[in-house]
This record gives structure tokens, sequence and C-alpha cells, in this order.
């Protein structure tokens, strides 16, 4: 009876063993950890821009002769041909002026063939004997005249031609109307500008830069997405940067020529130019509590399909102040633990309970 005592102890000894043993195990193989997904990104962020549409070539035509606007036979938003015409004047004077010359022309004709007429009679006359040189020096010289009086008359009715043809204002491209400044019955001078044309085939989009930005601008790509479709994407380039600030916002203007540009993408239209620097690196922002360093170089824990974590070697690029920069060890979507890291054992069993996306 004594003898099967200690025999009993031990046995229940043992079994209590085992059940502490149990849960023990049960904790380690579920320790719970917080992960982030990895989402590479380059280095330097990209900076956006809030641009306008506009066309790169936009004419301001005016008539080249003064009057009284007749007809405007176009409106805004109206696309024109070269050539087309735009408006009028009134060429009733214009009309009169190049009938004037007309008549000056034929009179000076009419001089001209009287004068040579003479010229070739005093010329016969002479060669008999009849008339003498003074005579004749004196009739070459009218007819000089009157061959520097026809030349005049001409070029008189040319300009008085031209200035009858700049009555109608033409399109010199092909484009779209963006502005009309005369209305039928206005007078207006030479140098009052008319109508607006912007050229269809070449559109920019004009933005604001602040001085910090400038290298950025100059050296980085640019693309453009429209409010209107933003999942729409254009790739740009720029052409022209202003040499000097505004003096009332203190930035400079830019202009990048869009690629491909669509009818879609219509002058006036508000756009995002976003600019990335050129070759710059992709990284992972991590937090600093993901890294482990067992002497080997950092490293960090990453999740597997199995629910174990494993231990992968990783490139850091730049240590910040919260913030660990991973060039290489891990790739998208890889879900690395990010606290606790230094209790964690290979193989064993976790238990995610919040998953961050970056």
């Amino acid at each position: 009876m004594h003898a099967s005592l200690p025999i009993l102890t031990f046995g229940l000894a043992a079994t209590l063993a085992a059940c502490q043993a149990k849960p023990q195990e049960a904790v380690k193989s579920d320790r719970p950890v917080l992960v982030q997904a990895v989402a590479f990104e380059p280095q330097a962020p990209e900076r956006t821009f809030v641009a306008t549409i506009r066309p790169r070539v936009e004419s301001d035509l005016g008539f080249r002769v003064a009057g009284k606007v007749a007809r405007r036979l176009v409106s805004v938003g109206d696309t024109v041909k070269a050539g087309q015409a735009l408006a009028a004047l009134d060429a009733t004077d214009l009309r009169l002026q190049r009938e004037q010359a007309e008549a000056e022309m034929r009179a000076a004709t009419a001089a001209l063939l009287q004068a040579e007429s003479e010229l070739r009679r005093i010329l016969t006359l002479r060669g008999q004997g009849w008339s003498t040189t003074a005579t004749y020096d004196r009739q070459q010289a009218i007819t000089e005249e009157a061959r520097g009086r026809l030349a005049r008359a001409e070029r008189a009715l040319l300009l008085a031609e031209n200035a009858f043809s700049y009555a109608t204002l033409t399109a010199d491209l092909d484009g779209v109307v963006t502005a009309t400044q005369i209305e039928p019955g206005q007078v207006v001078d030479t140098d009052k500008v008319a109508i607006r044309i912007a050229r269809l085939s070449e559109k920019e989009a004009a933005i604001a830069i602040p001085e910090a930005q400038i290298a950025a601008v100059r050296t980085g790509t640019a693309s453009i997405t429209l409010w209107s479709n933003p999942d729409k994407r254009y790739q740009a380039t720029l052409r022209e940067l202003s040499p000097s600030a505004d003096p009332a916002t203190r930035t400079y203007q830019a202009r990048f020529s869009i690629l491909s540009a669509e009818e879609t993408v219509q002058f006036g239209m508000t756009a995002t130019v976003t600019i990335g620097e050129a070759g710059t690196t992709e990284v992972a922002r991590l937090p600093l509590s993901s890294l482990h360093n067992q002497g080997g170089g950092p490293a960090v824990w990453v999740v597997g399909t199995d629910g174990r974590p494993a231990l992968r070697p990783v490139t850091v690029a730049a240590y910040q102040s919260h913030d660990v920069l991973v060039t290489k060890g891990v790739s998208d979507g890889d879900r690395v633990i990010i606290l606790g890291v230094q209790k964690l054992d290979p193989g064993q069993r976790v238990r995610i309970v919040e998953t961050l996306q970056f």
C-alpha cells in the first residue's frame, strides 16, 4: 500500500506537467503580430501642380486698314480653316480709291504712248535734218517722265487693290476662335485686335512653379491628367520655362507640351501636372521597429503563406527618424512584421492581429 503511493504521486506530477506544457506551446505557436504590406515607391516623392490647358500658338488678328465693321462671320468656338473669311469692313471708300488708282494708271498709260509716239516722230525728223538735238532731248525727257508716272500709277493701283482686299479679315491658320472683340457697326483702327484664333494641333499645360521646385521641373519627367478624366494619363515635355518670376505671385510660368493630345483635351480645361525625378530608386518605407540584426546585417521577418515568419536580409538605402528605406530583400505585397521582432523564432506560427496598408 505504501509502495504504490510514490508511483501514484509521480504519475500525477507527470500529468500536471503535461497539462502545463500544452498551453505554453499554444501560446508560442499563435504569437500575435502586427504587420505592414510592402509597397515600393520612388525615393523622391512626386510633385503635382494645377495646370490649365492652353494652345501653343494663339494669334491676335486685326484689320490692316481702318474702317467700319460691316459683318462678323464667326463666333467664339467656331472652327476655321486657313484663308476663311472672319469679318469684313465697309469697303465703299476703299473701292473708290481703287477706281481712282485705275483711272490714274489709264491716264499715265495714254500719256506715255503719246510721249513715245512724239519721240519717234522727232527722231525721224532729226534724221531728215528737220529737227534739232535740243528738241529731241526735251522730248526724251518728257517720255522718261511719262514712264515714271506710269510706274507710280501701277504701284498706287497695287496698293489700292491690297487695301481693298484687307477689308476682309481672313484666318492665317487652321484653328478655333477663342475671342471676338468687334461687332458690326464698330469703327476700328489698324491696332485693334479683332479676333483671336488658337491652333488646334498643339496643346500645352501652363503651370506656376515655386522657386524651390525649378530644378526638379527641369530634370524630372512629366505627365498630365485632366480633372474631367483622371484615369487617362498623357506624357508631356517641358517646352518653356520663364526666366523671371511673376512680380505678384513670385512663381515661374512653365509650359508643357502634351504628347498625343486627343480632341477631348480642350482649351481652358483644368489638369494636374505630375513631376517625378528621372531615374529615382524605388524604395519600400518600413518602420525602424521592423529591423532585426543578429550580427549579420539588417533583416526583416516576412510572414509566409503558411503563417510562419522567415527572416530575410535586406538592403537599406537610408535611415530616417522613424522609418527605414529598403531597396532589396522584399517584394511588393510581402507582409513584414513591424513589432516584437526580437521575440520571434524561425518556423514559429504567428497570428496577424492587424494589417496596415502603406
